[in-house]
């Protein structure tokens, strides 16, 4: 595991030879080293408002995981989508649909912060506060992320 100090908090991150296996959005300090590769550097502009390629990714593991990356990767960076709105699309139900967002080992690579309630914020397993600094960093004018 390695770590990046975002201006939310820390993430730590699982960096293989090949690709990026999990994503974890830190409530508190993290005790791996920060590290080059490409998640870090996908991070790094990504709270730049920098739109990057994603770096490599582990496979999904299902079926319809691969069609929920699909679809989340879909949304415009500064949108978001209701879980209504992408379950339609992805032909699905809502709560399936979020369950499977509550097990995504790769929270921002794959935007499921972009999915929300069709009247409220949404769950996040990172907690709320890191979903609507996300959101709202995405849609600020500069691109730029403040804590």
């Amino acid at each position: 595991m390695y770590c990046f100090h975002s201006p939310f908090g820390m993430i730590d991150y699982d960096w293989g030879e090949d690709c990026c296996h999990a994503v974890v959005l830190q409530q508190q300090k993290s005790l791996h080293p920060q590290h080059e590769d490409p998640v870090s550097l996908w991070l790094s502009a990504y709270f730049c408002g920098k739109v990057l390629p994603l770096p490599p990714l582990c496979a999904a593991t299902t079926p319809f995981q691969a069609k929920m990356r699909v679809g989340l990767c879909a949304i415009p960076h500064g949108e978001v989508r209701t879980y209504g709105e992408l379950a339609k699309i992805l032909n699905t139900a809502p709560r399936a649909l979020g369950r499977a967002l509550g097990v995504n080992p790769l929270p921002l690579l794959i935007p499921c912060h972009r999915i929300v309630k069709a009247n409220a914020l949404g769950g996040f397993h990172a907690g709320k506060v890191w979903k609507q600094r996300l959101i709202d960093g995405e849609k600020a004018a500069h691109g730029c992320f403040n804590p």
